[in-house]
């Protein structure tokens, strides 16, 4: 064991790993909703944690039932939900209660593994929601900054299988292709640098994976499709798992347990980040990559 760990250790021995604690994030509980800031967020500012490369937002949130986010707007940032229990619906402000129809990037009822993101651009408003009756919905909420302002709002939906999850870590969003001077076309046809993602106006790439007891899953910075090769990669560990969840990054001897982070800098494009499960149950990591 001690000669995989310093190996692991050795691979990456240029990055800086510093551990952000779920106790040094900002918490409040509102009845309706008990959210955890990773970064400054509405009322609580911690100078120490205003961004890390474009990641500017991951807010950890609880919405009870019958209650979330009434319409809102947004301008100028990604936005993107990641569900992971309980079911949260996202209305376009333009779509009335019950006028809706079926199930589009303008109306859609989340569910465990769907990602909704939004582009606010040059302004957009929308709502979430959760209309269930009994359950609490838990998902992360994170945002961006894109490489330009003034951007065409849009909204996109994806669903994301937990046993690809399992498998190793599956990428959520890569840059749209055509980057900061994409065309009007490229704009239209919404194409990522990794098939099957969610394409975002940034040089950022999310992943996300359900590491199994004892195991590992590696991740290559940037994920071959990323412009800067200096890199700034965030790892979160949401609350899944009553507190039983734990991590180490790269063999360092930090362990990061449910709600903690880690800041990782000096990191290349292409190099790799081993990620493995310390305890007695599944891990659920979400890697956000960013210049």
């Amino acid at each position: 064991m001690n000669t995989i760990k310093n190996a692991m250790t050795k691979t990456l021995s240029h990055a800086k790993i510093t551990p952000h604690r779920s106790a040094a994030r900002g918490h409040s509980d509102h009845g309706w909703l008990n959210t955890y800031h990773s970064f400054s967020f509405a009322d609580w500012y911690d100078p120490k944690f205003t961004h890390f490369g474009s990641l500017r937002v991951l807010n950890e949130d609880r919405v009870k039932p019958n209650s979330g986010f009434p319409t809102h707007p947004h301008r100028d940032f990604e936005i993107f939900s990641y569900i992971i229990s309980g079911e949260l619906t996202h209305r376009d402000s333009m779509l009335r209660k019950g006028d809706e129809g079926g199930q589009s990037d303008k109306f859609y009822r989340m569910h465990r593994g769907d990602v909704q993101f939004t582009t606010g651009g040059t302004g957009i408003a929308h709502s979430e929601q959760n209309e269930h009756a009994q359950d609490t919905v838990h998902f992360l909420q994170i945002w961006a900054i894109p490489w330009k302002r003034g951007l065409t709002p849009r909204y996109h939906t994806r669903h994301f299988d937990d046993e690809e999850k399992r498998k190793g870590f599956v990428p959520i969003l890569s840059p749209l292709k055509g980057g900061p001077d994409a065309t009007f076309e490229q704009e239209k046809i919404a194409e990522p640098e990794i098939e099957g993602t969610i394409p975002i106006h940034a040089d950022f790439v999310m992943g996300a994976g359900l590491i199994p007891p004892q195991d590992k899953f590696d991740w290559i910075v940037g994920a071959n499709a990323t412009e800067n090769t200096k890199r700034k990669v965030y790892i979160h560990v949401p609350m899944t798992k009553k507190g039983k969840a734990m991590i180490r990054v790269s063999g360092r001897d930090d362990i990061l347990n449910e709600g903690d982070g880690a800041f990782i800098d000096n990191v290349n494009a292409g190099d790799k980040l081993i990620v493995e499960s310390v305890d007695e149950v599944e891990a659920e990591v979400v890697v956000l990559d960013t210049a």
